[in-house]
């Protein structure tokens, strides 16, 4: 067996591992990376882009049929479901070919990969690298399918449905988190009678109840079928039909459909590596414990992104990977700090993304916070332009007025929640950003009134309000 030495070797060529690689090069180490492809990454291959192209696609369909509101008479659209699926496929394309000359910049192995002991990795049959130090970036995969009778009935994940090439009349969603949220609001506006099963009361369990809550209402709105507080008990056939069985309330109920997704989750992919032999000891479900300075429980391996189970956000694996590279070649021991790095989105629409803290985690620490929120519906810019849908909420502290946290659940709340991260990045409070100069009209000048609200509340709780009012 070949073997090849480095100062640092990085198995997975994804957004975390590739980030890895390119901060240990600009730091003058030797590095190689090993993928067992395809290579690209989870976020370009199966991810991020492939969906976000197709949601622009069910986005449009969405504006045409709101048009109406504002005097453009369209008519039914048509759907080219066949064109949709071959313009994701073109841009992917070109996406990965780009992260592909990038990573082949690189000396590759392209294999299976299986460590043999702490400093040496095994690649295929004929390989065996040698190194220093090893990050560990090889991402996720969908989780397996834990409903009774599942795999005899069959379905389709996520992966299947960004590469469908036909629509199923009809189909039933398990799970209410981002990836189902997302798809299935996809589907539903390519003409899919859908129907979502979630055991929590609202979709997007994780979240604040008031924007799980606003999501399934405007879900149901739009005519999708979310059946919450639903306890899955199995999956059959039914002639050329497909039924979910499931108790509501300690009721037996079922939906029969076409087809099935299942949206449950995903789980570190853990597959082959052995990582045992290296002395790391990883958790199925969780992944592989990290410290804060994305070190595992042996000093030279290291490991980053969504393998670890912290945050699976792609700009957190390339925060990690960063961090991760600079530790394992100069020694050093920086610690990753997520306070902003959680930030996340989900582009359903309307769009959510949060910022900072939620309340849910601010209670659960017994954290005393303010809260100040405004409608869409009220703000003049949303009106005009009939983006009415949602609310903004900012959370800060009652000492200071610091914020704590945001939440948007409306239009372009993915680009709006920036003006929340910058300012939280500076230490920002909530009276100095009501200061802050925005455009009118536009939609981000939203935000300005939960900081209003809440440098209000701060004014009637300051000692001379308190006096004045005795």
């Amino acid at each position: 067996m070949e073997t090849f030495r480095y100062d640092l070797v990085v198995v997975g060529a994804g957004s975390g591992g590739y980030a890895a690689a390119r901060t240990a090069r600009d730091l003058g180490a030797s590095v190689a990376l090993v993928d067992h492809g395809p290579l690209g990454g989870l976020c370009i291959l199966r991810g991020c882009m492939p969906s976000k192209t197709l949601l622009a696609s069910s986005d449009a369909i969405e504006e045409i049929r709101e048009s109406e509101e504002l005097g453009v008479i369209a008519g039914r659209p048509r759907i080219d479901f066949a064109h949709i699926m071959e313009r994701k496929r073109k841009l992917i394309a070109g996406f990965a070919d780009y992260r592909i000359e990038g990573i082949k910049s690189f000396p590759l192995y392209e294999g299976p990969a299986s460590f043999e002991s702490a400093t040496r990795l095994r690649v295929g049959a004929g390989v065996a690298l040698q190194a220093t130090s090893f990050i560990i970036a090889t991402g996720s995969v969908v989780a397996p399918a834990a409903v009774m009778g599942l795999e005899e009935t069959g379905y389709v994940d996520s992966d299947a449905v960004l590469e469908a090439d036909r629509l199923p009349e009809s189909i039933v969603v398990l799970g209410g988190g981002y990836v189902g949220a997302e798809l299935g609001q996809f589907l539903a506006r390519m003409g899919v009678k859908t129907t979502f099963i979630i055991r929590a009361k609202h979709l997007l369990s994780s979240e604040d109840k008031d924007v799980g809550d606003a999501l399934t209402f405007y879900f149901r709105d739009e005519g999708i079928d979310v059946r919450s507080g639903a306890l899955l008990q199995l999956a059959e056939r039914r002639g050329d039909k497909k039924v979910v069985h499931y108790v509501r309330d300690g009721v037996p109920e079922e939906v029969e459909a076409d087809e099935i997704f299942y949206a449950l989750g995903r789980v570190p992919n853990l597959a082959g590596l052995e990582l045992e032999r290296a002395g790391v000891c990883p958790h199925a479900i969780t992944g592989i414990d990290v410290g804060p300075d994305m070190r595992t429980c042996v000093p030279n391996i290291f490991a980053v992104g969504d393998v670890t189970g912290v945050h699976p956000l792609v700009h957190v694996a390339i925060y990690q990977g960063e961090l991760a590279a600079r530790n394992a070649i100069n020694g050093t021991s920086e610690i990753a700090d997520y306070a902003l790095q959680k930030t996340h989105t989900i582009f359903t629409d309307p769009q959510i993304a949060v910022a900072g803290q939620t309340e849910k985690e601010l209670q659960a620490e017994g954290v005393p916070y303010l809260v100040g929120s405004y409608l869409f519906a009220e703000h003049g810019k949303a009106v005009a332009i009939n983006k009415t849908k949602g609310f903004v909420k900012m959370l800060a502290s009652p000492s200071g007025g610091r914020i704590l946290g945001a939440a948007i659940v409306g239009a372009h709340a993915s680009d709006l929640i920036h003006e929340v991260i910058v300012a939280m990045y500076y230490g920002g409070n909530a009276a100095e950003f009501a200061k802050i100069p925005h455009l009118h009209p536009t939609l981000a000048e939203i935000l300005t009134y939960p900081a209003e609200e809440i440098a209000s509340q701060m004014a009637e709780r300051s000692p001379s309000a308190v006096a004045a009012t005795a």
